[in-house]
């Protein structure tokens, strides 16, 4: 079980967790962190859920939320960004993820663009940021992040269950949800920081060096619409950058990524 006060107490001091909103069960941490900042709820507000019953993922995807085993949080952040440039914020998210889990001893960890983390080529977390925007300025970006912490294989629906993984199944042991949360939070209060004090190159170059994909042969699927080509980076608005073989540069804004074997 999550002890409020004693999380709470454990952010004390810091951006992101300077007020805290545990909820036993909720629809989706997102939908509430969303209804709560256009209340005018403060930044770095978290609401930390024990279970979802309507979990979201990306493309209307429904993630996949059981009671007691995995961490479902929301974090608001109302960052001096344009809207255009907004998806830094779920970039960012992965890094600070994939950063905390190689602190755990894990290997193998690696970022699909544009918001999944893997651990050997396996989903163990999903990032959803829903923003709201006031003009040419961001009013508050919502980063949901699900992170598969000890569910076991046969916890995962039938349909996931041999592309989905858990930091249980890849350690072997139990995790203390609690003490991961804060180091969550930690995490990704220090990489928030550094996009907003000295820009997205940082944060773009940790992101390159966890996907491994520059140079890569990538397919793109949205919907029923395919395209490839060789990745080259990512832009300022957290975009792939792939080129053709006709050496035509194109910027991926969605879609799902599939990597081309070698």
């Amino acid at each position: 079980m999550i002890d409020e006060q004693k999380l709470q107490k454990s952010l004390s001091g810091r951006l992101i967790g300077r007020k805290v909103i545990y909820l036993k069960t909720i629809d989706s941490t997102n939908d509430c962190a969303f209804d709560l900042a256009r209340k005018g709820v403060d930044e770095g507000a978290v609401i930390l859920a024990d279970e979802q019953t309507k979990g979201k993922g990306r493309l209307q995807r429904v993630w996949q939320s059981p009671p007691g085993l995995n961490i479902y949080t929301s974090v608001i952040l109302r960052p001096s960004l344009q809207p255009a440039v907004a998806p830094q914020i779920t970039l960012t998210a992965g890094v600070a993820v994939a950063d905390l889990l190689s602190q755990y001893g894990l290997r193998r960890v690696s970022l699909k663009w544009p918001n999944d983390v893997q651990i050997g080529g396996r989903k163990v977390c999903g990032i959803l940021t829903e923003m709201k925007a006031l003009g040419d300025r961001v009013d508050f970006v919502v980063v949901g992040i699900g992170l598969n912490v000890n569910m076991r294989k046969e916890d995962f629906d039938a349909g996931i269950r041999d592309r989905a993984t858990s930091i249980r199944e890849e350690t072997g042991g139990v995790i203390p949800r609690q003490e991961l949360a804060v180091q969550l939070y930690h995490h990704l209060e220090k990489w928030y920081k550094m996009l907003l004090q000295e820009g997205f190159s940082p944060v773009r170059e940790r992101w390159l060096a966890f996907a491994g994909i520059l140079g890569r042969k990538i397919r793109v699927e949205a919907g029923k619409d395919a395209q490839g080509g060789e990745v080259t980076g990512v832009d300022e608005d957290g975009a792939l950058i792939t080129k053709n073989e006709s050496g035509l540069r194109q910027r991926v804004i969605t879609g799902d990524i599939i990597v081309e074997r070698d």
